[in-house]
């Protein structure tokens, strides 16, 4: 019982993460390509999982895992671009 509780608030948290990011970029206060809008998507999506998971939602455990590997890939080659002052 008390597993389901906190599967469900990972869940919901990762929504809320989720249309966090994409307020904040629909209202122009972050750009695509930032880093906290990226780990917005990624903690969201990582909790999101584990919810899809949990309870055998397997297209969104898909749909969620390439949500987290764009999320690491936007990350990495942000990071990089901004060492080189690009």
């Amino acid at each position: 019982m008390k597993a389901n509780f906190l599967i469900n608030v990972a869940g919901w948290s990762g929504a809320l993460l989720l249309l966090l990011a994409y307020f904040l970029v629909s209202s122009k206060k972050l750009d695509g390509d930032s880093i906290l809008y990226q780990l917005l998507n990624l903690a969201g999506s990582l909790f999101l999982l584990l919810n899809a998971y949990h309870f055998g939602a397997l297209p969104s455990v898909g749909v969620n895992t390439v949500w987290i590997g764009i999320a690491f890939f936007t990350i990495i080659k942000k990071r990089k671009t901004d060492k080189r002052g690009n």
